[in-house]
């Protein structure tokens, strides 16, 4: 590259609304990764520059902000939404000017779009795991409960899909609320749960309701040695909102948690609580996912000597690096990451116990072709009441 105009980067990451405890972990890892790249002399010497707009969880804001970006701002690469519902939203406009979307966000799978790359778990990376061990070691009766959009709903269509692998398994209930749901309606969902008694209970709800179901679980006495919650999404973040009290003991499915023991990870995380955004997000799933994809796109800037898209896809397709949860990889053919499949318990000190993990990366197989998802794993612990 002959220039040294900036690179501009657009963030579009909630700082205000239900979901914006979430999406803060998502932009200051993005923000952090991009003082890292800068401070390491940019992209060959070009300064990464961050254009964020608060999209304040509002899923119609996210389309019209995006192609504010796009259009007015003229940002090619934007990184930007943490529920479906909003990368639905903006999918058509990537696709309709031809620009690139990160979406650094495990999420229900059964979706590929040239003009995405996903960074978070694909479902065979995080459910498909869930599912058995649950179900291993508590039982496959489950009360599923979750946020009335279609992540949720997706996503407990395929736990009961591999729930009927079991013999034993029954879905004793299927409970939506709204986004903006209030502990009122947690409180009635959790006397249902109560009544019926499940293995376990499916946690898919969104944002602020999260902290809510934990909470009223708590406060009912119950025990998570006997009947414990499980989800994809109960991250430290969450754990921070509620206290480590009310989350010891359940069950998170996920690439990475705060507790990876690798040199890297802990080095990572040192420089993070250090930098000017340490006190303003707790690192979890979404801003390793955010953190690396940034540091990825970096690179395919570098590799392609150019700024255009039509040269910097194709460098981050098949692209590795080492992040904090171990080396992932771009998938060329479905534009997800390979990741390492691991599950956490939450303990007393606000984080996860990894009780399971990959041997290897697991390759993305979004629609869940191959329901492949035990061989390559080991039991961390065997300790689980």
């Amino acid at each position: 590259m002959t220039t040294k105009d900036p690179l501009r980067i657009g963030l579009l990451f909630s700082k205000t609304g239900v979901t914006s405890r979430q999406e803060s972990s998502q932009l200051y890892g993005a923000l952090f990764a991009i003082d890292e790249i800068n401070g390491l002399g940019g992209v060959d010497g070009r300064e990464l520059v961050a254009v964020h707009h608060d999209p304040q969880s509002d899923t119609a804001r996210y389309k019209a902000l995006l192609e504010r970006l796009i259009v007015d701002d003229g940002i090619d690469v934007a990184f930007g939404g943490y529920t479906s519902s909003s990368r639905k939203a903006m999918l058509p406009v990537v696709e309709k000017y031809n620009k690139l979307l990160i979406y650094p966000e495990q999420y229900e799978g059964f979706e590929f779009s040239e003009n995405i790359i996903y960074t978070g778990a694909a479902p065979n990376q995080n459910i498909a795991q869930l599912a058995s061990y649950m179900a291993s070691h508590f039982g496959a009766r489950v009360y599923m409960v979750g946020s009335r959009y279609v992540y949720p709903y997706e996503t407990n269509r395929t736990m009961q899909s591999l729930m009927a692998l079991h013999p034993d398994r029954a879905i004793l209930g299927e409970r939506y609320v709204s986004l903006h749901a209030n502990r009122d309606a947690i409180d009635a969902v959790l006397t249902d749960i109560r009544q019926k008694k499940p293995d376990f209970i499916f946690c898919t709800l969104i944002g602020d309701a999260v902290p809510y179901l934990y909470e009223a679980y708590h406060r009912a006495g119950l025990d998570p040695a006997v009947m414990p919650i499980a989800s994809l999404n109960t991250s430290e973040a969450e754990i921070d909102l509620m206290g480590a009290g009310a989350a010891c003991g359940h069950f998170t499915s996920s690439p990475y948690f705060q507790s990876v023991d690798s040199a890297l990870n802990r080095s990572t995380l040192e420089r993070f609580f250090a930098s000017r955004y340490g006190q303003f997000a707790v690192p979890n799933m979404n801003w390793e996912a955010s953190y690396f994809a940034m540091h990825l796109l970096a690179k395919a800037y570098r590799n392609a000597e150019s700024d255009q898209l039509r040269h910097i896809v194709p460098c981050l397709l098949g692209s590795e690096i080492e992040a904090p949860q171990g080396r992932v990889r771009i998938d060329p053919s479905n534009h997800h990451a390979c990741l390492y499949p691991r599950i956490g318990r939450a303990n007393e000190n606000g984080q996860f116990t990894i009780v399971q993990e990959a041997l290897e990366r697991v390759n993305p197989d979004p629609y869940m072709v191959h329901h492949h998802w035990g061989d390559e794993e080991t039991e961390a612990s065997s300790e689980v009441g």
